[in-house]
């Protein structure tokens, strides 16, 4: 249960969304932009956070697309992770998040929860990370396009009352040789300790990661190393896992070392399946 009342609205244009948000944050409601809910909820059951207002994005029919468009797949802010597994236009992407959470849950979670939400994991990011994905955002200086990797790599950095509307990925990326692997402490469906998504490109093989840092990051630096294959591929992993550009985590579900452990192991695999892969 929630302990707390708070205004709820159901905008029906982004442009209407945004100016609710904008009133509501000047009236100090701190408002909060709601698609799934899931993380919203469990937060505010656990009085980890407090709202005066909510907007409900899922009436805008700008944030309800999932389709093909001029050589683009355009994926709304509110397309749970069910449709996207189930709709499966992007094969990466459909297989990262078929295991992010159970079925129940993943009828709820939308994109633009998961990319956008307070949870440290973001799974779903990691494909749009490989796809050089661009972000359509609304705010008060109207709607702009942005490289994903400009905004969610690492720490989210949206603008305050930022709304995510679309996530477009270019379709040649759509269909290249990938490999997604999810390692957990005890259940398949659980947080990662190690999360990696690769995709094999003509210029290289592409990794974003989720559940070694307190971040999901996509290192240019990394796949560089990662891609000298001048180079014995152990000793490549070594050197990458030397420059991790964000601290290893060392938390309640693993400690540092093991974690750096099953990093190792499963890049190994990552690598060896994607080198063995033509585009």
């Amino acid at each position: 249960m929630i302990s707390f009342d708070f205004e709820y609205y159901t905008p029906t244009t982004v442009e209407e969304a945004v100016r609710i948000f904008q009133q509501a944050d000047s009236n100090g409601k701190e408002p909060l932009y709601y698609s799934g809910g899931t993380e919203i909820i469990s937060m505010a059951r656990l009085n980890q956070l407090r709202t005066g207002a909510v907007i409900d994005i899922k009436g805008i029919p700008a944030c309800n697309v999932l389709q093909i468009q001029q050589e683009q797949l355009v994926i709304g802010a509110a397309i749970t992770l069910t449709a996207l597994s189930e709709a499966n236009l992007f094969p990466l992407l459909g297989e990262t998040v078929r295991d992010a959470a159970d079925h129940t849950n993943r009828n709820k979670i939308t994109v633009g929860g998961n990319l956008c939400g307070k949870f440290i994991y973001r799974e779903a990011l990691l494909p749009f990370l490989l796809a050089d994905s661009q972000l359509v955002l609304a705010g008060t200086k109207g709607i702009r396009h942005v490289p994903v990797h400009e905004i969610l790599n690492g720490e989210p950095r949206l603008e305050k009352g930022e709304l995510l509307v679309q996530i477009l990925s270019d379709r040649r990326y759509l269909d290249l040789p990938f490999v997604t692997v999810k390692k957990t402490k005890m259940e398949k469906i659980d947080y990662p300790i190690v999360r990696i998504s690769g995709l094999k490109t003509k210029e290289g093989i592409r990794v974003a990661f989720s559940g070694v840092s307190a971040v999901p990051i996509r290192s240019l630096i990394i796949e560089e190393v990662l891609n000298d294959s001048a180079i014995p591929l152990e000793e490549r992993i070594e050197s990458a896992i030397r420059l991790w550009p964000v601290p290893i985590l060392n938390d309640i579900l693993s400690s540092k070392g093991y974690r750096t452990f099953v990093l190792r192991n499963t890049l190994f695999d990552t690598m060896s399946a994607l080198e063995r892969r033509r585009v």
